[in-house]
């Protein structure tokens, strides 16, 4: 157990090297053989990491299964995981291996398609296990490299200019986490982040090129760090990149970037900016908020204008993301609960979703809403089981997708009424771009002959969603599954954070 978290975080990676260096050929023996290499080492790493879920306290707020070693120049190879890590990681492990099954169509490049996303897996769980500002950021970077190669490789026409745009939105805006991690460190004198959350960053209110810069280096800190999460969420108005990087990525792709890589920036502002710069998040917290708010509102309108069905599922993306930053910065119990369940939540819904669009896009090979419509007549099974997913998106009670938006918007409620009032205007948008989007795909009369020959849901097909809707189910029916394991963290967190404001709000006071 000493090196578990390691044995996680870089099985995926071993089994990506064996298929580089043993794994010759570009032949359909080859193909088959680097797909079930890749499905056997994300399922094994889902196996080891259910002994990481056993073995886990959730009443113990610090972090467990502490790995720390000297590694190079005086850095420390640090890994560990909380109550609110813990558990993105197990949603990492446990999406991979269906990601993999629904990888099987893919003919170009297969080994090099496997080992893509084992990379890109190893360099997932480690962004959330690492406790060292290094590692951290060496993982957050490197993990733009293979996506990049995803999408830009084996997407559709416009790949080139999507990668480019994904890449450049993400790594710009990290530079500025760097001058701060930079910063950090010669204020702190060290990187190992456990430490750093025990440290007090000055707060005072400074002068900068004339403008008054109310929480110091808090606020400048909260900002560097903003510009990387945002992006990475992402959060209105850095939104742009999400959508065509969605349309554009393989079904695979797609389903990683929505259900895994979009949770990094909420985790980071629960790592880093809450615990770390609490006089700047204070500070910062009206703009989250409306941030939100303006997301929630703004991007389902735009998704009622889509014609493609993948875009549409990914405008709906950053309208749930904004029911997570608003819960983050409702600083209370319900709202990072809620923020946080609303990320694993995400995670199986927004998969499922875009597998949904991967089913019928593998058999017709268009993504346009019109191409469809009453495809219920000759995919029955396929039908139930979008509008289960539809239902779930929309926040229907007894589906994760209803306990996440709730504990948010009870949480918000309690800080700004206004904002918790816009908010829930984007509930009611977001049931009506859904159960549009059903009904002009599935419902209605067959009358297009290109439908009249498709097939209903292979038996692969039905086995990747099968666990996806016991989830889905499973956390909305008894959603203390996810509330008891970050509850005791989410409260350790929220009274540090409470604690260091008096003083602060003093200070501002006197300033």
């Amino acid at each position: 157990m000493e090196n578990l978290l390691s044995i996680i975080t870089f099985l995926p990676l071993v089994a990506a090297l064996v298929l580089a260096l043993f794994l010759r050929g570009d032949d359909p023996a080859a193909a088959r053989n680097a797909r079930w290499v890749a499905l056997l080492a994300t399922g094994a790493t889902f196996l080891v990491s259910l002994f990481l879920l056993g073995g886990f306290d959730p009443s113990n707020t610090g972090f467990q299964f502490v790995e720390d070693r000297t590694w190079i120049l005086g850095l420390n190879y640090k890994l560990g995981v909380d109550g609110i890590s813990v558990l993105f990681v197990m949603l990492t492990t446990f999406l991979m291996p269906l990601t993999i099954a629904a990888c099987w169509s893919v003919e170009s490049r297969v080994k090099e398609y496997m080992i893509a996303m084992l990379v890109l897996e190893s360099l997932m769980i480690g962004v959330f296990v690492a406790l060292d500002l290094v590692l951290f950021y060496l993982f957050f970077e490197a993990g733009l490299i293979p996506m990049f190669l995803i999408i830009g490789i084996w997407g559709g026409k416009e790949r080139i200019y999507a990668a480019f745009k994904f890449f450049l939105y993400t790594f710009l805006g990290s530079v500025l986490m760097l001058v701060a991690m930079i910063a950090m460190w010669f204020d702190a004198g060290t990187t190992d982040i456990v430490q750093l959350l025990g440290h007090e960053f000055a707060s005072d209110n400074f002068s900068l090129l004339g403008i008054q810069v109310v929480g110091g280096m808090q606020t400048l800190l909260f900002l560097a760090f903003f510009a990387s999460f945002a992006v990475k969420m992402p959060m209105w108005p850095v939104h742009t990149w999400l959508p065509d990087a969605h349309v554009q990525a393989p079904t695979a792709g797609s389903v990683v970037l929505a259900s895994v890589l979009l949770k990094m920036g909420g985790y980071g502002f629960l790592r880093f900016s809450l615990p770390m710069f609490p006089v700047g998040s204070e500070v910062m917290t009206p703009l989250m908020l409306w941030l939100s708010a303006i997301a929630i509102v703004y991007t389902s309108l735009v998704a009622l204008a889509q014609t493609d069905m993948k875009k549409l599922i990914a405008y709906s993306s950053v309208a749930h993301m904004g029911f997570v930053t608003m819960g983050i910065f409702a600083a209370n119990q319900q709202g990072v609960d809620g923020a946080i369940f609303q990320m694993i939540s995400h995670g199986f819904i927004a998969g499922a979703l875009f597998l949904c669009v991967g089913v019928i896009y593998d058999r017709m090979h268009t993504r346009e809403i019109a191409a469809y419509g009453g495809i219920v007549n000759r995919m029955p099974v396929y039908a139930l089981v979008f509008m289960f997913f539809t239902m779930a998106n929309v926040g229907l009670p007894g589906t994760s997708g209803f306990v996440g938006e709730f504990l948010t918007l009870v949480g918000i409620f309690q800080v700004n009424t206004w904002v918790a009032v816009v908010a829930t205007s984007g509930v009611i948008l977001s049931a009506s771009y859904a159960l549009w989007l059903y009904r002009r795909v599935v419902l209605g009369d067959l009358i297009k002959e290109s439908l009249k020959s498709i097939t209903d849901m292979s038996g692969r097909e039905k086995a990747i969603f099968a666990p996806l809707v016991v989830m889905t189910l499973l956390l909305g029916l008894y959603p203390s599954l996810v509330t008891d394991f970050i509850g005791p963290s989410v409260t350790a967190l929220l009274t540090e954070y409470h604690a260091s404001l008096p003083a602060s709000v003093a200070v501002l006071a006197v300033h």
